[in-house]
């Protein structure tokens, strides 16, 4: 097991909440808090309708996404505990999913995509299992392709 971590997680990309209404979500996030919504992203395949707001500028503004299923019997369950999540962004995403198997750590199946805001991500699983002993401990973690603008930004910042 190699110990040289060869990526750096630069900080926290976003924070994805589901409920089975948005409405219900917005009403805290945007009424309360003040979040401005700035787009929107809706996907069949992973079965979401989802606000896109922001907290923060630049490259530390964190992107909370407020998501609903379009069907709330179908799956992946946007609006369950295990479809809320955390992203983070990483300088090196291929090279992170790479060393991060060769460690043990288990991804959710589909692989390195693009996500909702555009960028190339992937998700660390919530569950471990035999073959891969490392997991979220019951957390999505969501790792996202920092653009080099972020990397810049991010890494001055946290060297």
């Amino acid at each position: 097991m190699s110990t040289v971590r060869p990526f750096q997680i630069l900080g926290i990309q976003q924070i994805a909440i589901g409920g089975p209404d948005k409405t219900r979500l917005r009403k805290l996030w945007v009424e309360m808090f003040g979040l401005q919504i700035d787009g929107h992203f809706v996907s069949e395949r992973e079965n979401v309708d989802e606000d896109i707001c922001g907290l923060g500028r630049g490259a530390t503004r964190v992107e909370v996404d407020l998501m609903q299923p379009l069907n709330p019997d179908a799956k992946p369950a946007v609006h369950q505990t295990p479809l809320n999540h955390v992203g983070l962004w990483v300088d090196d995403l291929p090279t992170a999913v790479a060393w991060l198997t060769e460690q043990g750590v288990r991804f959710a199946p589909g692989g390195i995509r693009k996500g909702a805001a555009g960028y190339d991500i992937t998700f660390v699983h919530p569950k471990s299992n035999d073959e891969f002993p490392i997991a979220g401990e019951g957390v999505l973690i969501e790792l996202v392709q920092a653009p080099p603008t972020v990397i810049a930004a991010l890494q001055t910042k946290t060297s």
